[in-house]
């Protein structure tokens, strides 16, 4: 049997939540558990039903979706985060990944979308619209035109393994247990391609992972 996963939905309007819940819970591996109209509910929420995903509206009332985004993360790492969001900015996009979120969605787009998010991120991967992917990529492509390496050092087949792991949202150790590896070869394997490659984050990476196409393989 296959396992459901548990959705916490943390919206400040009851129509937006109300339509969330009916889509998650039409879907045969999903359930909602718990809704929260504000980041300060999200975290008491988290404590309480312990889910596996949540997904947070950035704009709330109070602690927003970007604060609680931080505190829940800190508080409860295994939790994943999906960004359900109206703002198509990549300022945006940057804060909440840069807070730990591995999801993030624009209202606008297809219900299909998310429900595909949903399912990347639990299945411990990173889920980017498509909307905004040639946003992070452009911005990755503007930075390092920019650059005074105009090529960059090539990195090894297993530095390309390694960091297409990563950037989809593997934890150093799932990597080095995928790869046969240590752990500390892949940290060894990700700071030497991150410095050829010039990348100096996990905003950084994600782009460059858009780029790869690496962020919707199966």
């Amino acid at each position: 049997m296959s396992r459901t996963f548990r959705i916490l939905i943390a919206d400040d309007h009851a129509v937006v939540r109300q339509g969330l819940k009916l889509l998650i819970n039409s879907q045969p591996d999903m359930t909602v558990v718990g809704e929260a109209a504000d980041g300060a509910a999200v975290l008491q929420q988290a404590a309480t039903v312990e889910p596996d995903i949540v997904v947070m509206d950035l704009s709330m009332p109070g602690m927003n979706g970007l604060v609680a985004t931080r505190a829940l993360k800190e508080a409860r790492p295994s939790v994943d985060i999906v960004a359900l969001t109206r703002h198509d900015d990549e300022t945006f996009l940057q804060e909440v990944l840069r807070a730990g979120a591995s999801g993030y969605v624009l209202k606008q787009s297809n219900p299909t979308e998310f429900l595909q998010a949903i399912r990347a991120v639990a299945a411990g991967g990173v889920y980017l619209d498509p909307a905004m992917t040639s946003r992070v990529a452009d911005g990755l492509l503007t930075k390092s035109s920019r650059a005074r390496e105009v090529t960059p050092t090539p990195i090894s087949e297993r530095e390309t393994d390694v960091l297409r792991l990563i950037a989809m949202g593997h934890s150093n150790k799932e990597v080095a247990s995928r790869l046969k590896i240590s752990v500390k070869t892949v940290e060894v394997h990700k700071a030497n391609a991150m410095k050829k490659l010039g990348l100096t984050g996990r905003v950084d990476l994600i782009r460059y992972g858009v780029l790869q196409g690496w962020l919707y393989d199966t």
